[in-house]
């Protein structure tokens, strides 16, 4: 029985002392193992066998990427305007016994390098670049500090700006340019559009205007050929009429009353044998006087010329009366 039991206790000893020995190491972690206080190995992610009591981890790694955010640092630049940055650190760790035995605590070291690095590259720049260079910075920030930490084992893959506040008196003088600049060039586009529709309304009104004038022009035409038209049907009606002196003489005795309508009319032409034309036409006035008095139409017709089909004969000229 007290076999059993020694025996027992051994097997829960030996149990002890292998679960002891066990060691998982989870995925994208490495863990450090010292025996005796020195270094020995780096476990990768897995089941490991260590010696009781003489190995021991001495840190867990993260292997994977880091991100590390710092406080805001005041910075001077070249115009000696102090401005507060903060910034932004990713970084992974490449070599797990680097980074436990090289620098006690990697991340105040990627802090310091930061903050130093920071303020030489913003040191010798002005506020006004500092502002817009922001890509210009990270790589820079980013060349030092990789550089500077590879012997840790660490990749510094990016950095960034977060933020870069100048003081409250520059803040508040950049946004007055800012909004004189923008009133600037809203006066400048007002200005452009409105010169924009000045041209364009004179440039109308000039079609505009040409337009007309040739619609005037095209209607002038076409009044005048017209006018000339009916000039050459009236001629082409007389001249086939074949008037002859008597009838003038009584168109003109029809037309003397609207030439006396008007009041500055101080003179009228009369063709100089008017008094022998108007002896003529007197029985022919006579006819027709009877003729309206009686009701019928007159038996008699204004005589024509001595000649059916010779041109009929104009008065020779005017004279005054």
């Amino acid at each position: 029985m007290g076999s059993v039991i020694a025996v027992g206790v051994i097997a829960l000893a030996a149990l002890f002392v292998i679960s002891a020995g066990l060691k998982i190491v989870p995925q994208a972690q490495a863990a450090i193992v010292e025996r005796l206080g020195r270094y020995r190995r780096t476990l990768e992610p897995g089941l490991h066998l260590l010696i009781p009591f003489a190995d021991r981890i001495r840190a867990n790694v993260d292997l994977r990427e880091q991100v590390q955010s710092f406080p805001p640092q005041p910075v001077i630049t070249e115009d000696n305007l102090v401005v507060n940055i903060d910034s932004v650190v990713y970084f992974q760790v490449t070599e797990a016994r680097a980074a436990v035995y090289e620098i006690e605590n990697f991340i105040q070291g990627i802090e310091q390098i930061t903050v130093t690095t920071l303020r030489n590259v913003i040191g010798g720049m002005s506020l006004e670049r500092t502002l817009t260079s922001r890509d210009d910075i990270n790589q820079q920030l980013r060349g030092v500090l990789d550089e500077a930490t590879g012997r840790w084992g660490i990749r510094v893959n990016r950095v960034e700006l977060k933020s870069i506040d100048p003081p409250a008196t520059i803040q508040q003088a950049m946004e007055t340019q800012m909004r004189a600049d923008r009133d600037k060039r809203a006066a400048i586009l007002k200005a452009e559009g409105e010169k924009q529709s000045q041209i364009l309304t004179a440039e109308g009104e000039q079609q505009s205007q040409v337009l007309r004038a040739q619609g005037e022009r095209d209607a002038e035409v076409l009044r005048a050929e017209g006018q000339a038209r009916a000039i050459e049907t009236v001629f082409r009606a007389i001249h086939e009429g074949r008037p002859d002196s008597e009838l003038l003489a009584y168109q003109y005795l029809q037309a003397l009353p609207k030439i006396a309508e008007g009041s500055s009319n101080k003179m009228w032409i009369v063709p100089s044998d008017f008094a022998q034309t108007l002896g003529s036409v007197a029985p022919m006035l006579g006819a027709i006087t009877q003729a309206a008095q009686e009701g019928g139409p007159s038996k008699s017709a204004p005589p024509r010329g001595d000649d059916e089909g010779g041109t009929p004969a104009l008065p020779p000229g005017n004279a005054p009366y």
